[in-house]
């Protein structure tokens, strides 16, 4: 009896301590600001890079003078963005996050991208043999006048506990047609990090 009751006085202690060990937890509006845990590449670094890129290229005098010539918007697409830092990053968010940049800047149209295209255009083509009279027609797409392009770059200096993570990103707008750079932009972000000492 005495030792079911010491098992029994066990379990519920460890029952009790797994429950007060939970994780804090809180929540945050997306595009406010997020804590820099590790110092590594976060999405304030995304929003901030994307956004000061974008409103450098859109108010580029070769993009406005593109309108005063061809009377319209330019209508623009992004292409690759690589990742040639020392770390995983998710280049496809930063690509998203360029599109809504320029899309909410109003001063060029946007296209779908090439695998959106490619979905588009099953569409059309399954319309054309079963909604004959509302089908959408194939060969009216809007196509692209200018390409955003983009590689991301890092670098780190060390020495003892400290650290500065230095990132890069450079960005290109290039004419589709004859290839022409139109403007080019970069932002460089970074970061001191201390370590803390291991205690002995």
């Amino acid at each position: 009896m005495k030792k079911l009751v010491l098992v029994l006085t066990a379990l519920t202690s460890i029952s009790l301590f797994s429950c007060g060990t939970t994780n804090e937890v809180s929540r945050y509006e997306s595009g406010s600001s997020v804590k820099d845990l590790s110092g590594y590449w976060n999405e304030n670094d995304i929003q901030q890079v994307c956004n000061e890129l974008i409103a450098g290229c859109t108010s580029s005098p070769r993009v406005s003078g593109f309108k005063a010539e061809k009377g319209r918007a330019p209508v623009a697409i992004v292409g690759k963005i690589s990742n040639k830092s020392s770390e995983h990053i998710d280049t496809a968010m930063v690509a998203k996050r360029f599109q809504t940049a320029i899309i909410n800047s109003g001063v060029m149209e946007f296209v779908a991208d090439s695998e959106q295209r490619q979905e588009l255009r099953a569409e059309k083509v399954d319309q054309a043999e079963n909604a004959y009279e509302t089908a959408k027609s194939i060969g009216n797409e809007l196509a692209a006048d200018f390409m955003l392009q983009g590689t991301v770059y890092s670098h780190v200096d060390s020495e003892g506990l400290e650290q500065v993570r230095t990132y890069q990103v450079d960005a290109q707008l290039i004419d589709i047609e004859s290839n022409k750079i139109l403007w080019q932009g970069e932002k460089t972000i970074s970061k001191y990090i201390k370590k803390a000492s291991k205690k002995l």
